[in-house]
């Protein structure tokens, strides 16, 4: 069973595939929106960035070019 931190952000490390939590919690919040993430519904990321995003909405926003 997995033991985490409730209301508290986790650290994660982004990987294309997925993400490794390096410090427990139970949500992220959103680079651009603030908005907090829980784990289990976090599906926008950037890897080079190593930011999440709450939609992909949000994602496009953040890796268009400028």
């Amino acid at each position: 069973m997995l033991m985490f931190n409730r209301n508290q952000p986790a650290r994660l490390h982004y990987m294309a595939n997925g993400f490794r939590i390096l410090a427990q919690g139970d949500h992220v919040l959103c680079a651009l929106s603030g908005e907090k993430i829980a784990l289990d519904e976090l599906r926008y990321w950037s890897v080079e960035r190593q930011e999440p995003y709450a939609s992909a909405e949000l994602a496009t926003r953040a890796l268009a070019p400028k």
